[in-house]
């Protein structure tokens, strides 16, 4: 007879699937702003700050549906360069540089 084992030998699947977690990405475009989410693009808007503002708070009405979401600025190299997350970030978000 077997022995009684705590564990399985296979790593087994979650039952409820777990959705990735939303990205809004916030990218220059010209002179202006855009939000890229879910393959689709929103604005223009004029200033880094008002699109960062309008994806921070996108991002939270997601979260507070029980979706994970973040906010990503991106410079015009293509590199992250600051980011927002639900739960984990001060909500309003505080910009401290000029817009």
């Amino acid at each position: 007879m077997p022995l009684p084992r705590d564990y399985d030998v296979v790593a087994s699947n979650p039952a409820i699937p777990v959705a990735p977690r939303a990205e809004y990405r916030v990218v220059p475009n010209g002179d202006a702003w855009i939000i890229a989410y879910d393959g689709d693009e929103y604005g223009p808007y004029r200033s880094r700050h008002e699109a960062m503002f309008c994806a921070v708070d996108a991002a939270h009405k997601l979260g507070e549906q029980g979706r994970d979401a973040t906010v990503r600025l991106i410079d015009a190299t293509g590199r992250p360069v600051a980011a927002w997350t639900y739960g984990e970030d001060r909500y309003p978000p505080v910009f401290l540089d000029a817009p």
